[in-house]
């Protein structure tokens, strides 16, 4: 049985009722051989919010985003992007969709700026040469222009991948553990920026993080998985309190370690 809290406190809860939805996930369902890696999985991304993708190692997460991404194909259940289903209409779902990670990274071999005009030609983004410039500037990256990417520091190179990221605006971005092995300053700056896009209010946003410090300060909404199924969700201020936890990061803890005590709750 599910433990399925719906917090309505957060910025991302109320009145967002009528918001288009970027991304539905019904019933998503991964499996190899007998043993089911994601299980039965539902959620919703809407427009201008920013979901939190959490659970311990092993949970679902990076498996669930790279179906989202089209990397891995379902065994079962259903994901539209933009009322597009991904299964079949692939091309046009995934247009509409961008994705960064530290674990990911660029082509080392190529500069910021060839890196920035190869994907842009995959993506088919118009206007790429002023695109470009904009997304330099805007990610403090015009004296990197030139630089390849290889040589640049983890919080530049994170730069770029998030530059990279928004290229085609994006309208679901998908961030595995984007601010993982950066400095505080860079992380913070990072999150900024996140914020700003999704205040724009045209794209959502599905963000997996072990920092539960930044999931509270960035996610309007969260969703713990725990082996392949979605434990809990809300909002992850009051989240914690609603299961007799401290903070968000013991709240993480228990559901590592005893999850089935908050499937009773």
């Amino acid at each position: 049985m599910r433990a399925m809290v719906t917090s309505g406190t957060g910025p991302g809860a109320p009145g967002r009722a009528g918001v288009p939805q970027v991304l539905s996930v019904a019933n998503l369902r991964k499996a190899y051989g007998d043993k089911a890696a994601v299980d039965g999985v539902s959620f919703e991304v809407k427009r201008g919010e920013i979901v939190g993708l959490l659970g311990p190692n092993g949970a679902g997460k990076t498996t669930t985003i790279n179906m989202v991404l089209g990397v891995l194909e379902p065994t079962a259940g259903t994901i539209h992007i933009e009322r597009l289903n991904l299964a079949a209409q692939r091309s046009a779902a995934l247009e509409l969709t961008n994705f960064a990670a530290v674990y990911s990274p660029l082509p080392g071999n190529l500069s910021v700026y060839q890196n920035l005009r190869v994907f842009g030609l995959i993506y088919g983004v118009k206007d790429l040469g002023a695109r470009i410039a904009e997304l330099l500037e805007q990610f403090d990256l015009v004296e990197y222009r030139d630089v390849k990417c290889g040589v640049l520091s983890s919080g530049e190179q994170t730069r770029v991948a998030l530059a990279k990221a928004m290229l085609n605006r994006p309208h679901l971005l998908l961030l595995d553990e984007p601010t993982a092995s950066l400095d505080p300053a860079t992380a913070r700056d990072l999150r900024a920026r996140i914020r700003e896009f999704a205040a724009q209010g045209t794209g959502g946003v599905l963000w997996t993080s072990h920092n539960m410090y930044e999931v509270e300060e960035v996610c309007d909404r969260v969703l713990f998985l725990s082996h392949g199924k979605v434990l809990l969700e809300g909002d992850p201020r009051s989240l914690p309190r609603e299961h007799g936890q401290p903070s968000l990061e013991e709240l993480f803890i228990t559901v590592a370690r005893e999850p089935l005590a908050l499937e009773r709750s």
